[in-house]
């Protein structure tokens, strides 16, 4: 899709922190971490970067350790001036062992 300003977005599907090899990790940081690699993945395979992410949506399964995932956010965007995001705590994800999905936007 290309905006009036000429901008190419790029919207990623919802990712989930299983890694190539099919593990799912345990816990927040551990999950968080693969959930945004995996975005990563997602993003460049599109032609876009961390630099080009406008909105991120999170769909968490408690609210308990957001600290964590704001950490681990910011060790992938800018820190300073991370992107809009909404966050929804869900009843649960697809898989029970899943604690996190992100989504992505990015303007290229």
């Amino acid at each position: 899709m290309t905006t009036d300003s000429g901008a190419r977005l790029v919207w990623t599907p919802g990712q989930v922190a299983s890694g190539p090899d099919g593990v799912v990790p345990s816990g927040w940081e551990e999950q968080t971490r693969q959930v945004f690699r995996n975005l990563a993945v997602a993003l460049e395979t599109a032609g876009a970067g961390w630099e080009h992410v406008v909105k991120l949506t999170f769909y968490v399964v408690g609210t308990d350790e957001l600290p964590v995932v704001r950490a681990v956010r910011n060790e992938f965007v800018n820190a300073a001036a991370p992107p809009a995001s909404t966050l929804v705590e869900v009843a649960g994800l697809f898989r029970p062992e899943f604690l996190i999905e992100v989504e992505a936007v990015a303007a290229v």
